[in-house]
């Protein structure tokens, strides 16, 4: 399977280019500003001495890279002179305090830290990201010089650890630079930069490198060598960057045991790991998985980074074989976890993706004098101390078409459904939607023999027409199969009646819950929008929900029925409660804390 990677594609009106135009227009320029208040661009001239501000940290070059690898995204479909000089300015700055060895890293040079000594101290995932940067600036702009910085650093790389074998450790401990080093032979068709991604991937679970004082192997992935491993474990975001790589490196190479382990994987993620909005990452203590149907709502953790790695492995296992489960854990992705990490207006993100927030419990401790509560944030934040999350959002909004398509030798596969024209030198396929405020999707490709358009996972109603003609074609895997449909329009509608979504009963946190889903949005209920507790709303299963479009989320609100108790000034009673109907307004869940801070609950009791 080939991908037809976002620069084929123009996203024309809808839903997904007012978020692009939001994150090249708002966005991109926040971050970069951000950054330079805080010292992150500075810091690439090693120049530092104790007693300046904003000492570097060991992962400030990543977050520039992923700035970059936005800003290379952007210029791929909107010429900005401002945000390129940006670029070319901190590219110049790397490349003058490049040392003649070829290693760069802002932190350790400042600080003259001995190299390749802590595996846990990021350098090969700041190196990582920076060879996805400059693959993606390359590509955009044709500019060559972080290209080449990059490749003399690889160089550099390569003899310690493959040929040398001078450092103290052999894998690194945030993975990424695996899945970048097979970016950069699918740039170049060099094979030695496969082979050092096989180098890396290989040598994972040797039972030899260290971890953090505290954890276990699991964290790093490192428990196990990878053809044996078949859960999902430790940090989340090192996970899925190791899976993307291994899914990768399994597709190029052929190598079914390491393609078995990331099927399994895959799975133990999205049956038993993964929330309803897409999120991974049950708890703060490793950023981590737990254990199977672990799935709290108030202490969720569910980083925005962990989500989209996910979305990244999904990506990469739908070139392997084609299964709408894939795409469908990506589509729940984009619409949910994804997008909740930004704020409406573009310029704040959340790093922590909570499913609930009680605002009362920010302020309990009444008799300590600090009286926060360690919970996730209940509004977003314009730049973290660990900021990894905001430019790895807008890297993502940017190429959102790269989940579009892939083809074979004589089908299109049609995974997500976003309003484009993609043009390719073999054909072009042009999408008509308003989705998913509307589940109806005109299709028409030019120079397309065979087309399979994806029906979601949450689509129990569908219909088909080619050029008006109702057909019902077959179902398989989660596609239907058209042929000889070039230059014919197809027509897809599908029913986005909202409805009720159980969870399952090996979920303890959701007993005597339910969730509201419109097509692929969860939806979410705020104490800010609703006159009452929300907490002790039971919604009735069989309401009929009221849509009403709100042009400030972009998408419908719903109004649903149910009833709230009555409240009494009894502490304990044995009368039973009385309750009074009642409304409730419902929003997307993406849209959430957007009107300052506020209960919330996806989850809510039913009746």
């Amino acid at each position: 399977m080939k991908m037809i990677d976002f620069r084929k594609t123009d996203i024309n009106n809808g839903f997904w280019r007012k978020k692009t135009d939001l994150v090249s227009e708002v966005s991109v320029f926040n971050v970069y500003n951000r950054f330079k208040e805080t010292g992150r661009f500075d810091a690439l001239g090693c120049a530092w001495k104790k007693g300046d501000p904003y000492e570097p940290h060991i992962f400030w070059d990543s977050d520039i890279a992923k700035w970059i690898e936005s800003v290379a995204f952007i210029l791929e479909k909107r010429d900005c002179a401002e945000l390129e000089k940006y670029v070319d300015d901190a590219i110049d700055t790397i490349a003058a305090n490049q040392e003649e060895c070829g290693y760069f890293n802002s932190c350790y040079q400042v600080h003259d830290k001995e190299r390749w000594t802590d595996r846990t101290d990021h350098e090969l995932y700041c190196a990582g990201h920076m060879l996805e940067a400059a693959v993606a600036y390359f590509r955009a702009t044709g500019k060559r010089k972080l290209l080449d910085v990059m490749e003399k650093y690889l160089d550099y790389i390569r003899k310690v650890f493959m040929e040398d074998k001078s450092a103290s450790f052999i894998t690194p401990g945030h993975e990424e630079i695996e899945l970048a080093l097979i970016k950069l032979y699918e740039l170049t068709g060099d094979k030695k930069h496969l082979e050092m991604c096989s180098f890396f991937i290989d040598n994972r679970g040797n039972d030899v490198d260290v971890e953090y004082r505290g954890v276990a192997h699991k964290y790093s992935q490192s428990h196990l060598p990878v053809r044996e491993q078949k859960t999902a474990e430790g940090h989340c975001v090192r996970a899925c960057y190791l899976y993307t790589a291994m899914a990768d490196l399994a597709r190029y190479t052929g190598d079914e045991e390491l393609l078995d382990s990331c099927k399994k994987i895959f799975d133990d993620i999205a049956e038993r790991k993964m929330y309803i909005t897409g999120g991974i990452g049950s708890s703060g203590r490793g950023e981590a998985f737990t254990i199977p149907y672990d799935l709290p709502d108030l202490t969720a953790y569910s980083e925005s980074c962990a989500a989209l790695s996910l979305a990244w492995f999904s990506q990469r296992m739908l070139l392997i074989e084609n299964d709408s489960k894939y795409a469908d854990v990506i589509e729940r992705i984009l619409y949910n976890n994804a997008l909740s990490s930004i704020s409406l207006d573009g310029k704040a993100f959340f790093y922590v993706n909570p499913l609930a927030i009680r605002t009362h419990l920010l302020n309990r401790n009444t008799s300590q004098c600090d009286t926060k509560e360690y919970l996730p944030l209940t509004e977003r934040k314009e730049v973290f101390d660990c900021s990894c999350c905001p430019p790895n959002i807008t890297r993502f909004i940017a190429s959102v078409a790269d989940f579009l398509y892939t083809t074979d030798d004589d089908t299109l596969y049609v995974h997500q459904y976003i309003d484009s024209t993609t043009k390719t030198d073999k054909f072009t396929v042009t999408q008509k939607t308003e989705y998913p405020n509307n589940g109806t999707v005109n299709i028409t490709a030019d120079g397309i023999r065979r087309i399979a358009l994806r029906i979601p996972a949450w689509c129990n109603n569908f219909s088909v027409t080619v050029d008006g003609a109702e057909v019902s074609p077959e179902l398989r895997n989660g596609y239907i199969y058209i042929d000889n449909c070039d230059s014919s329009v197809i027509t897809l509608s599908m029913d986005m009646t909202p409805f009720i979504v159980y969870p399952s009963s090996k979920i303890r946190d959701y007993t005597g819950r339910v969730a509201v889903q419109r097509g692929p949005v969860v939806y979410c209920a705020e104490g800010v929008r609703n006159n009452f507790n929300i907490m002790s709303f039971r919604l009735d299963t069989k309401t009929d929900f009221k849509e009403i479009l709100c042009d400030t989320c972009g998408s419908y609100m719903l109004v649903a029925k149910g009833k709230i108790p009555v409240e009494s000034e009894a502490l304990y009673s044995r009368e039973p409660e009385k309750f009074i109907n009642a409304e409730i307004k419902l929003i997307p869940y993406y849209a959430f804390a957007n009107h300052g801070e506020s209960d919330m609950e996806v989850f809510m009791f039913c009746y």
